[in-house]
């Protein structure tokens, strides 16, 4: 079997995108759904817990995220702070410093991490 038809096989298969990943407590659990050369996409569930009051997510890519289930409250470094809901989705720049100050116990992100063109 060559490589697509491998890659087809593994990829035909459904899955469920809120299927609970990990324990149902605790930090944040991610789960990578595909990776490729410039980007990928992950879910993610936050458990209720926020970033710590000292750390601040700095990434190298842009990153479009969107919340599925719950609410969140982002903070972003110049102290300013964005309310989402479920359906709510943003872009976050390259080098964007930002955390997340508040989130729901039953919160569930989708995020796309890609090379800014």
């Amino acid at each position: 079997m060559g490589r697509g038809e491998a890659w087809i096989d593994t990829q035909m298969k459904p899955k469920n995108l809120f299927s609970p990943i990990g324990s149902q407590g605790g930090a944040e659990v991610f789960d990578e759904l595909i990776s490729m050369p410039g980007g990928r996409l992950e879910r993610f569930f936050s458990h209720g817990c926020p970033t710590p009051p000292d750390e601040w997510y700095d990434q190298a890519s842009a990153e479009w995220v969107v919340l599925l289930r719950g609410h969140a409250v982002l903070e972003w470094e110049s102290g300013a702070k964005d309310s989402l809901s479920a359906g709510d989705f943003l872009l976050i720049p390259p080098r964007q410093r930002h955390r997340v100050d508040s989130v729901s116990s039953d919160a569930m992100w989708l995020a796309l991490h890609y090379e800014d063109c």
